[in-house]
């Protein structure tokens, strides 16, 4: 196995390929989240589009790597797995921290010169320009648990267990610092278009905040605000999978129609 497709399969987690995709969209989870967040949306997606989800290290398959508790250690090795395929339009979607790591991505591509993504997806998260002084990975266990509870992005019994809580925290920790200490550089942006997503009652992000992502690229930039808090494309899956199958046919990629959702 040569070293690059060993680092690909390291960090990319997908269903059985789809030959007949028209994009290829890659998918970065949340803080404390892993790839199977993103099973769901793949298989809706298919087969017009194929769905490869990052797995960070410290979770699941990977519960025995070290955490990376940085954004640009995160960033750069996630783009040595994935700077080789270029035989699809590629798109980026991230949710929380993961459009941080998403939008960090998508400037090492600008660096390196590669192909831009055809359209970067910023999902429950605020603009890098709209710092908060959150100090979660510094607090007790407790207060984490508070705070995932608050959130209501990972499954109630999970954090009711103290066992699966030793085993899950550490990740936790690791990626909420990672985002929390996390500054962007002033000056950068991309080349691609933007479209944003977020939930009118997430606690963690402001419809400011969020429209504030207009201020890092050049390409145009939308904003659809759903139902919800900080986990509300759960709850709205569909709406979720019409948005970006109508988004991405705006690039000229001919996706398979699907019934249009009532107004978000």
């Amino acid at each position: 196995m040569s070293k690059k497709v060993e680092q690909f399969e390291k960090w990319v987690r997908r269903r059985p390929p789809a030959p007949n995709s028209k994009v290829r969209l890659i998918c970065l989870p949340h803080a404390g989240g892993s790839a199977s967040f993103y099973f769901p949306l793949s298989k809706e997606l298919e087969p017009a589009v194929e769905v490869l989800a990052i797995q960070y290290p410290g979770r699941q398959d990977r519960r025995h790597e070290p955490n990376i508790p940085s954004i640009p250690d995160l960033a750069d090795q996630i783009f040595a797995a994935v700077r080789h395929l270029d035989d699809l339009p590629l798109a980026l979607f991230g949710h929380s921290m993961g459009a941080v790591l998403a939008y960090e991505l998508a400037l090492r591509m600008q660096d390196a010169g590669l192909p831009s993504p055809v359209r970067f997806f910023a999902s429950g998260r605020r603009a890098p320009s709209r710092h908060r002084d959150d100090m979660v990975h510094l607090g007790s266990d407790a207060q984490m648990v508070a705070e995932l509870r608050k959130l209501s992005g990972t499954n109630a019994a999970m954090l009711a267990d103290p066992e699966l809580l030793e085993m899950i925290m550490p990740a936790i920790r690791s990626d909420y610092r990672a985002v929390e200490t996390y500054r962007y550089e002033p000056g950068r942006k991309l080349d691609c278009p933007v479209t944003v997503l977020t939930g009118d009652s997430d606690p963690r992000v402001s419809i400011d905040e969020a429209a504030a992502w207009e201020e890092h690229t050049t390409g145009p930039m939308d904003l659809t605000v759903f139902p919800g808090g900080h986990f509300f494309l759960a709850e709205q899956n569909e709406r979720v999978v019409e948005l970006l199958s109508e988004r991405l046919d705006r690039q000229g990629i001919d996706m398979p129609r699907r019934p249009r959702a009532e107004v978000m």
